[in-house]
Parts: C-alpha cells; structure tokens; sequence
C-alpha cells in the first residue's frame, strides 16, 4: 500500500486527529471515501467505454461508418427564381 506500513499509518491517524480534532475526522473519512468511490466508477466508466467498440461484431462497425447517399436538389424552384430576376 504505497510503502505505507502500520506504524507509518498510525502516526498519520494521530497527526490527523490532531489536526482536525475527532469530530471533523470521521467527516473527512467519509468524503475522502466517497472522492475514491467516485474516482473509480469514472475511471471504469472510460476503461469501458474504450473497450465498446472492440466487442462489436465487424458488420454492425461499417454499417455505421457508411453514409446514405445525397439525395438529389430539387433546382427548379431556384431555375423559376432565377428566371423571374431576369425578366
């Protein structure tokens, strides 16, 4: 654990204790916990989300990189518009 050992830690939780006293303490536990927790699920949450792509089957990849083709401009409202500027 980071070349922590009991002894190390120990003197950590009593300087802490110290500190902030032992009514702020268990509230920085806490929300050092839940800073973690949270850490981890966003870390999971990008580990999977680069993973995704890989465990689709090939098929379903290029049927989404492939667009539908343009559809054709109707021109002749704009060849009307242009034939009326004209006159």
């Amino acid at each position: 654990m980071f070349g922590i050992g009991v002894p190390e830690l120990i003197i950590i939780l009593i300087i802490g204790l110290i500190v902030f006293g032992p009514g702020k303490l268990p509230e920085l536990g806490r929300s050092l916990g839940k800073t973690i927790r949270e850490f981890r699920k966003v870390s999971n949450g990008i580990m999977e989300d680069d993973e995704e792509p890989a465990k689709k089957p090939a098929k379903e990849v290029v049927k989404a990189s492939v667009q539908e083709p343009a559809k054709p401009v109707d021109t002749s409202a704009e060849k009307e518009q242009a034939g009326d500027q004209v006159r």
